[in-house]
């Protein structure tokens, strides 16, 4: 019998439910990775568990209820298993599809594990974040390999470990984008996950980047190819080329940031301030950091950022939907999966 391909999608993670105690025991998980919050282990454990966690959980708890469906659970979830069903019908029989998180449930190690049992001859590693990021994708990878290390014997390993400029991802934007008429609107923005400056600085091997140069963000070069801030700028274009909005019409910027040591900027609530001053009344939110809508798309910028928007002077904040379920995005996984495989085997052979 012929052996199976298998292939690994990976999401960040969610509670188990919306309660206080699920809700403590992922944000535990989640913010003592040392990728996710980058200091000493002592100082982290403090800040994490003395202070962070203890105070954030009930907040963010009734947040998840907000969003938290009764029949399906998280919508990250429930959305992340559809996207892996779809894709396991598109790659057909030779392939086994697998869904992990990072973080809590479904885990990677299960996942992996099934994908051993049945044998298969090569293992495809697809962290699903468009941009790279040590706290996402690196973190993703550290935690496989550190499973595997214990294996005796490996199948073929290969890795996605970005899609930022994937042509049929944008697309997929950009339709969602379509739907809600852009010109209907007197701003647009780009909404992506905020991370602390240090770490766009330490993925720069070369020393010459860092996020120091005038324009460091304004095109991919060799030596920033690995940083988020220059990935999200560049998706953002990509997308707002597919929707015909200029670069007076949007704005890219970052949102959920934690702690008070510097994040990239601009700030989504800085913006929204920004924007209402200048009178725009209504805004147009794309997030092309999330391929499946969860807390920070369907509350953060709905809800909050909407709220905030309005106390401000604007009338609207419209959210664009992720990638969820759209057909090109599914396609746009498939593309990824057999062309990565057809370059492994070339680098085999």
């Amino acid at each position: 019998m012929k052996a199976k391909k298998g292939v690994l999608l990976i999401n960040l993670g969610t509670p188990d439910s919306p309660k206080v105690s699920d809700v403590r025991k992922y944000l535990d998980e989640f913010l003592m990775d040392g990728r996710v919050i980058d200091i000493g282990t002592i100082q982290r454990n403090l800040l994490v568990r003395g202070a962070i966690v203890p105070f954030r959980s009930p907040k963010t708890a009734k947040l998840y209820n907000e969003i938290w469906d009764k029949e399906k659970g998280s919508p990250l979830l429930y959305i992340s298993e559809l996207q892996a069903d779809l894709l396991r019908k598109e790659l057909g029989s030779d392939y086994q599809v697998e869904l992990a998180m990072r973080y809590q449930k479904p885990s990677i190690e299960e996942a992996l594990q099934r994908l051993k049992l049945a044998l298969v001859d090569s293992i495809q590693i697809i962290p699903l974040f468009p941009q790279y990021a040590s706290a996402s994708t690196g973190s993703v990878i550290e935690k496989v390999m550190k499973l595997m290390a214990t294996w005796h014997a490996f199948p073929r390993i290969s890795i996605i470990n970005q899609f930022y400029d994937n042509e049929l991802m944008i697309e997929a934007f950009a339709d969602n984008a379509q739907e809600k008429e852009p010109e209907k609107y007197d701003h647009v923005l780009f909404s992506f996950h905020g991370l602390p400056v240090r770490q766009l600085k330490n993925v720069d091997n070369s020393g010459k980047h860092g996020c120091a140069a005038p324009s460091c963000c304004a095109q991919i070069t060799t030596s920033n190819k690995f940083c988020y801030a220059a990935q999200c700028y560049e998706t953002a274009r990509l997308i707002a080329a597919k929707i015909q909005v200029n670069k007076e019409k949007y704005t890219v910027c970052f949102q959920s940031r934690l702690g008070k040591d510097p994040w990239v900027q601009p700030y989504t609530s800085d913006v929204l301030v920004d924007l209402a001053k200048k009178g725009v009344k209504r805004l147009l939110v794309l997030c092309p950091a999330f391929v499946a809508d969860c807390l920070e798309t369907l509350y953060e910028v709905t809800e909050e950022y909407g709220q905030e928007f309005k106390k401000l002077g604007g009338e609207h904040v419209e959210l664009v939907p992720s990638l969820n379920d759209h057909p090109k995005w599914i396609e746009a996984l498939k593309q990824m999966v057999l062309a990565n495989e057809m370059e492994s085997l070339k680098a085999t052979y």
